[in-house]
């Protein structure tokens, strides 16, 4: 099959983050975007998740570049992971480029990376593909989708898009190339699927504004805004209605600070003159001239705003009166997060705007009705949703068939599932090696399964460490047995239990002398069998049990 064009995804399908998708024909295989994911609930102590790239480290010499959609964590994030296994040129717009260039700096991989700035309208030679750009709409500043020709046919991959016909910075969309390429024939479309669910069109940038000035007219005191720090466009929109009610503008947390100098070096966002501020200046202002965008808007425990609703912000305390506009939508996952810090905002007295009625954010992807426009200015013979659940994906396929194309042509794929593509035909045959990597602090992939299945159980049932000394020469008991507990129970309030499991120890040590048994691994297993099945019997609890046994 080597006349097929190979697609697989590493990451992205049937989850939400660590997007990356790899085209391979013959002896060339390029990448679309290199995302990080964000750990689950149960994954105890991870830091981020990325893809499990084994199949591109053994193909490394193949690899002709990575292409970027645009700088969301979901698209970017495992590169400084993944170039430590491959070396391939990074191809991407400027503000992405720059978002990239912070991370390579930070693990120190500069040197090694070669980055290469792309604009829409432009083709890039890759191995047998060549790539080109397309304007889109997101909620990010430089993104693309990208229209890569293969030996096959076209293929167009949307990357996270929206139609935006007012967007604050920018042209909308270009829905004009769309249609030039489906003119001239698409072989495959993959299009993202995250707002399938959602009826109609999504709204404009601009509709935030309106909500926004009317907020910042009614207000006589301080106004704290957070949303995503790679949301230029937001940011843009919050200066300039600061610069309107005469207003100073201060930014504090770590991200927001690195996309000012990004997005702002760039051009890609406007600062109005003498409205920024540094944050330690903000104080020498009266409260109905300052405006504070912050990080925090998912909640997360080291953010600026997190920092000030807990009184550990260096420069700000919330205070009785002050507005505060989450203006996010919340992660899937994060909702409790983000209650935490809205409650206590509440609590510190301040007017709290959170509410997705309150019309405080819109969406970066597109609903049902730009879906269908980008199905049908492209006319794809072949069709691939991709960057969403599987129902999502099976919402989207439906979509696309009502839209004309044949089921036999739509492919619902899933993490390392192969995509072969002719232009003839699209089936699904066979797999490469995928799955998620764990980062904890600075190790990357040390965590495994079993790994965080020892956390989950400590986290659920806690630890109790049996020590026992024994004679070198008979095996006797020299001390002990000694039982330490930790997440299990408090020992001093559960005398009784504990003695109790004494007891059995020393029951069972006597019992497996007079056995002849010496084996210092078999004493453990019957010790830690036999402590499991009291506990568990008398307290319904299987904590995780310990047999240390020191020779004397």
């Amino acid at each position: 099959m080597a006349d097929k064009l190979k697609i697989a995804a590493l990451g992205g399908l049937n989850e939400v983050g660590k997007n990356i998708t790899l085209y391979e024909y013959k002896n060339d295989i390029i990448i679309v975007d290199c995302g990080m994911g964000f750990p689950d609930d149960d994954m105890y102590g991870v830091d981020v998740v990325v893809p499990n790239v084994t199949y591109l480290n053994k193909n490394r010499e193949k690899i002709r570049g990575i292409f970027l959609t645009h700088g969301h964590e979901d698209h970017i994030g495992a590169i400084p992971y993944v170039l430590k296994d491959i070396t391939a040129p990074i191809y991407a717009t400027p503000m992405t480029l720059g978002l990239v260039k912070l991370k390579l700096e930070e693990h120190r991989l500069m040197d090694i990376a070669e980055l290469i700035e792309i604009q829409p309208g432009h083709t890039y030679k890759a191995g047998c593909f060549t790539v080109e750009p397309i304007h889109i709409n997101h909620s990010i500043a430089g993104s693309v989708s990208f229209a890569i020709q293969t030996p096959q046919g076209m293929v167009v991959q949307t990357g996270d898009f929206k139609i935006d016909p007012t967007p604050i910075n920018g042209e909308m969309t270009d829905l004009t190339r769309f249609g030039e390429l489906g003119k001239k024939g698409v072989l495959a479309l993959l299009s993202d699927s995250t707002n399938v669910e959602r009826p109609g069109f999504s709204n404009s940038e601009r509709r935030v504004g309106v909500r926004f000035d009317t907020l910042f007219e009614s207000c006589k005191n301080r106004i704290i805004v957070t949303t995503f720090a790679s949301n230029v466009h937001r940011v843009q929109l919050i200066m300039n209605i600061a610069a309107r009610y005469n207003r100073k503008v201060a930014v504090t947390g770590r991200s927001m600070e690195n996309m000012l100098k990004v997005a702002g070096g760039l051009g890609y966002l406007q600062i109005p003159s003498e409205t920024l501020v540094d944050i330690d200046k903000i104080k020498n202002f009266p409260d109905d001239r300052v405006v504070i965008i912050t990080t925090g808007s998912q909640g997360e425990t080291m953010s600026a705003l997190y920092r000030m609703a807990f009184s550990g912000h260096k420069y700000i305390e919330i205070k009785p009166g002050d507005r505060v506009v989450i203006s996010a939508s919340a992660v899937p996952g994060n909702e409790t997060t983000v209650s935490k810090i809205v409650n206590e905002l509440f609590r510190k007295g301040a007017d709290v705007m959170y509410r997705t009625a309150d019309e405080l954010h819109v969406s970066g992807h597109g609903f049902q009705e730009e879906l269908k426009i980008i199905l049908a200015l492209t006319k794809p013979k072949f069709f691939m949703p991709v960057h969403g659940e599987h129902r999502h994906l099976k919402l989207h396929a439906q979509i696309a068939k009502e839209m004309g194309i044949d089921s036999k042509n739509i492919v619902i794929s899933d993490i390392g599932n192969v995509v072969e593509l002719s232009r003839k035909d699209i089936k699904l045959n066979g797999t490469v090696p995928s799955g998620k990597i764990f980062v904890d602090g600075t190790g990357v992939g040390d965590v495994g399964n079993v790994v965080l299945r020892d956390r989950k159980h400590l986290a659920q049932d806690g630890m109790l460490v049996i020590v026992v000394g024994v004679s070198q020469e008979d095996g006797g008991i020299v001390s002990g047995p000694d039982i330490i507990t930790r997440g299990f129970v408090y020992v001093k309030e559960n005398a009784t239990l504990i003695e109790d499991l004494r007891s059995i120890v020393l029951e069972t040590l006597v019992n497996c002398q007079g056995d002849g048994i010496k084996d210092r691994t078999t004493l453990k297993n019957s010790i830690k069998s036999a402590a499991s099945q009291y506990l568990y019997k008398n307290t319904r609890r299987n904590p995780m049990v310990m047999t240390v046994m020191m020779e004397v």
